[in-house]
């Protein structure tokens, strides 16, 4: 695909040339800097110096100013020119001599110093004799398969190298010790310096001229089979794909990124980056083509033109104008070379950016997002074409000269609503991707608040995810947004993440309770509850606690109840003033007093009575009602109440005894008894007056919990005794004593057991309980033994150690010192260690304080 990377400029015309001599032409030409030289058949050389001007309109001229017009001795043919700057030499090939002349005046140097029997010639740019002051030619000889290298000096010449071929060679160019060279059959690459050759491709040089030209280090371009360009380097290897020339290609030059070729009638210019023909020239009777240094000149044999190169950023430009975003990138990307670092890469972001907003017109939305990441893109940019999204308040203006050509959406898609669907879509994703990254940062309340606009009016569930994570939204623009699209429970939640608790309440009380409609979140009620359970604002708490209990007794209570952990060690509530509001919802007062006495365990009397009087009450009315349907929930309540009677220790007994008096509620009266030790009055009525043998065996149990043997074989007697009372002779109360003993034979006193059954009872009645009596005797007789043992050997152990230590003699004298402070003994008495270390008793005990003790004394039981 075309594009204008290039313009011809006419440089030297015929008249300024040749006057009105007809027969002359130009054979060769060289540029250097502001100098051109052209070379005639005549024998002439001409010198312009050229002046390139650019006027307001980009139109690109020169002013060319002849200088000089030479005529050489040999009046002859030039054949070639080659500019040594650093010299101030012009090499000049004509009639098969090399002269060195002066750049200035064209005069020959004074030692009249030449190359003789060159055919052609060509510079080293990657010199290898590493000597400023000289340059390396290298030649094809007129003799047969010869090529020649010389040092050239200012006022002398010098051979270093005669290189043999194996056939005759046409053209060369030279890097470093490599020659390229285009033989009569093939293209060969050739090390001067070790001798090794390699072999590249063949062509006919009778079928077409050769082209060899070096474009960079160790690469060289040559004109290959079937009209093709082909990359070679020193290695004989090709690191570019070929482009496709003419047939009958004249010359070729470079000028990066772009390769330049000449036939006959066209020059054509061909990317070495995607190896494509972007322009194509007309250009009749062309016959050298040649680059110096970035300039591209081309000549007829009547004149000579200058390509001038478009800059890269206009062809750029003008590839993105035409949506060629590929070829744009691959220009911008082979542009590096040539840019400054850091101008290039503003310019490579911008056009990055350019690139990302063509594919996304084009509704390529993936590859878009990844330009516009590349490119580093303000993402207000592309915000700023939905409409009303941006906030009012923010200041961002486009960038200027502008990524686009694009009003807003509506343009972009002409209306058509399918594609801004597509369009609002694709934002949504890009914005939750760079919300949280560097591209958001400094102007992150305009992105949260365009994606939150974009969720509400696209009914997107992730609103609420957006709102109930940290987010920068603007409260101004987003509350209106969410009201303008009934977003009530939304809006609570904006309100909540800036601060505003009282007024997110408020708004969601109102969608409960009908006044707004929106449907969210059909358990609204219960996200209230949890929501205050965990406010910290307690007036907030209380404001609602009321409307929150009317609503339900049941889960409002848990604004109380489920409180965070920290705020329960503070006590935050104040007990009594919570059970004053909760004395007209007597469901939330039970579950707030089962709260604080079963859970948070408050030690408080009036807690664990007041609970139990709310037991009681309501099994009292749950009894008094009789309803069928309230069993249920009567057996429930009364097992709260008598689990409560059980476990607790801190309610007024004699309190509740009395409210319990006279109803039917004879569990729970042995219950009390059995809290004030009148274990007998409560196996009576559990015994005599319930029947319930079960639930004596268990009074029992539960009423010995942590206690010692005596107290609970106390209770069991008290209960056997319960069973055999003689003023009944109820045979269930003498099969319910059988089993009380059978079952429980640890807890009882054989001796005693034994004295109080009726002497009628047969020992085989009594079996179970006989050998369980007697299995434990003999385990606690066993067990005691085996304790005396143990102590027993603990003894002995303990009296040979005494033994071990009195067998040594151990001599006191005043001139024996103590070990500790080195003073002598003034008592009888004194501390002996295990090592035999004797010390004052004074001493001993104030070492045995310190950290040092176990360093000095090296027994580390610390045993004397």
């Amino acid at each position: 695909m075309s594009v204008k990377a290039f313009k011809l400029v006419p440089a030297v015309e015929r008249e300024m040339l040749m006057s009105d001599k007809v027969r002359i032409t130009i054979e060769c030409i060289e540029c250097c800097g502001r100098n051109l030289y052209v070379g005639t058949n005549d024998g002439s050389i001409c010198h312009f110096l050229l002046e390139e001007k650019n006027s307001p309109a980009e139109k690109t001229t020169f002013s060319v100013t002849k200088q000089l017009h030479k005529y050489l001795s040999f009046r002859k043919a030039v054949g070639e020119l080659k500019a040594a700057s650093a010299l101030n030499r012009l090499l000049v090939l004509c009639d098969n001599t090399i002269m060195l002349m002066n750049m200035r005046n064209l005069e020959p140097i004074p030692t009249g110093a030449r190359i003789k029997g060159a055919v052609t010639f060509t510079l080293n740019e990657n010199p290898v004799s590493g000597d400023p002051f000289c340059v390396e030619v290298c030649i094809v000889s007129v003799k047969r398969r010869t090529i020649q290298l010389f040092l050239v000096y200012e006022d002398r010449v010098q051979i270093v190298k005669e290189v043999s071929t194996q056939e005759q060679p046409c053209a060369v160019a030279v890097d470093g010790h490599y020659l390229c060279l285009a033989l009569t059959t093939q293209y060969i690459i050739l090390n001067y310096n070790t001798g090794v050759s390699q072999d590249l491709f063949p062509y006919s040089s009778e079928e077409r001229r050769p082209i060899v030209k070096r474009i960079g280090r160790e690469e060289f371009l040559l004109a290959g089979p079937g009209g093709l360009g082909m990359f070679a380097t020193v290695d004989g290897i090709s690191q570019r794909a070929p482009v496709h020339w003419s047939e009958n290609v004249i010359g070729a030059a470079l000028c990066f990124p772009y390769v330049i070729a000449l036939d006959e009638e066209f020059i054509t210019v061909h990317s070495m980056l995607d190896q494509q023909q972007k322009q194509t020239l007309p250009f009749k009777d062309g016959h050298i083509l040649q680059d110096f240094e970035g300039k591209v000149i081309v000549a007829t044999t009547k004149g000579v033109y200058i390509l001038v190169p478009l800059p890269l950023e206009r062809q750029i430009q003008d590839l993105l104008a035409s949506q060629r975003v590929e070829e744009a990138l691959v220009l911008a990307k082979g542009a590096r070379r040539n840019i400054p670092k850091e101008k290039f890469q503003a310019m490579y972001k911008r056009i990055l950016q350019q690139a990302g907003f063509i594919q996304f017109a084009q509704l390529q939305f993936l590859e878009a997002k990844e330009l516009f990441r590349s490119g580093q893109l303000d993402v207000r940019e592309l915000i700023s074409l939905y409409p009303f999204l941006l906030p009012s308040s923010s200041s961002f203006m486009r960038s200027h000269p502008p990524l686009h050509d694009y009003a807003d959406l509506n343009q972009l898609t002409q209306g058509d609503q399918e594609k801004v669907a597509k369009c609002k879509q694709f934002l949504m994703s890009y914005l939750s991707e760079v919300r949280s990254t560097d591209v958001a940062n400094g102007y992150k309340e305009d992105v949260d608040t365009a994606l939150l606009k974009l969720y509400a009016e696209a009914n997107h569930e992730s609103l609420l995810d957006l709102l109930v994570t940290e987010n920068f939204c603007l409260l101004a623009d987003s509350a209106a947004w969410l009201e303008k699209h009934k977003k009530f429970f939304a809006l609570g939640l904006l309100y909540h993440s800036n601060g505003q608790d009282a007024a997110a309440v408020q708004l969601w009380v109102k969608i409960v309770n009908g006044d707004l409609q929106d449907s969210t979140r059909t358990d609204l009620y219960d996200y209230i509850v949890d929501f205050l359970t965990s406010c910290p604002d307690h007036e907030l708490v209380w404001k609602y606690a009321e409307w929150v209990l009317q609503c339900n007794e049941e889960v409002g209570v848990y604004i109380f109840t489920k409180r965070p952990l920290e705020e329960e060690e503070r006590n935050s509530f104040n007990p009594d003033d919570v059970i004053r509001c909760l004395n007209k919802y007597p469901i939330s007062l039970v579950k707030y007093l089962e709260f604080l006495v079963l859970e948070r365990r408050i030690k408080k009397e009036k807690f664990h009575t007041h609970l139990a009087l709310l037991y009681l009450d309501e099994v009292l009315h749950l009894k008094s009602s009789g309803a069928e349907g309230c069993k249920e929930l009567l057996a429930k309540t009364q097992a709260k109440l008598r689990h409560l009677l059980r476990t607790s220790d801190l309610y007024r007994v004699h309190f509740i005894l009395d409210k319990i008096s006279g109803t039917d509620l004879h569990m729970e009266r042995a219950v009390l008894y059995g809290k004030l030790e009148e274990h007998e009055k409560a196996l009576h009525i559990l015994v005599q007056e319930l029947k319930d043998f079960a639930a004596a065996e268990d009074y029992c149990l539960w009423n010995s919990e942590r206690r010692d043997l005596p107290y609970r074989r106390k209770l069991f007697h008290t209960l056997l005794s319960a069973y055999l009372d003689t003023s009944t002779s109820e045979e269930e109360l003498a099969v319910a004593a059988v089993d009380l003993l059978n079952n429980h034979a640890p807890d009882f006193d054989a001796v005693r057991v034994l004295q109080l059954i009726p002497d009628r009872w047969s020992v085989q009645l009594l079996s179970s309980f006989l050998a369980g009596a007697m299995r434990e005797s003999m385990h606690a007789q066993r067990t005691t033994q085996i304790a005396a043992g143990l102590a027993e050997v603990e003894n002995l152990t303990y009296r040979h150690e005494k033994v071990k230590l009195k067998g040594s003699l151990t001599v006191l004298s005043d001139k024996k010192l103590c070990q500790l402070c080195q003073s002598p003994f003034r008592e009888p008495s004194f501390v002996r260690y295990p090592n035999g270390t004797v010390v004052h008793p004074h001493c001993a005990a104030s070492w045995l304080v310190t950290s040092n003790a176990h360093h000095h004394l090296s027994n580390p039981n610390g045993q004397t």
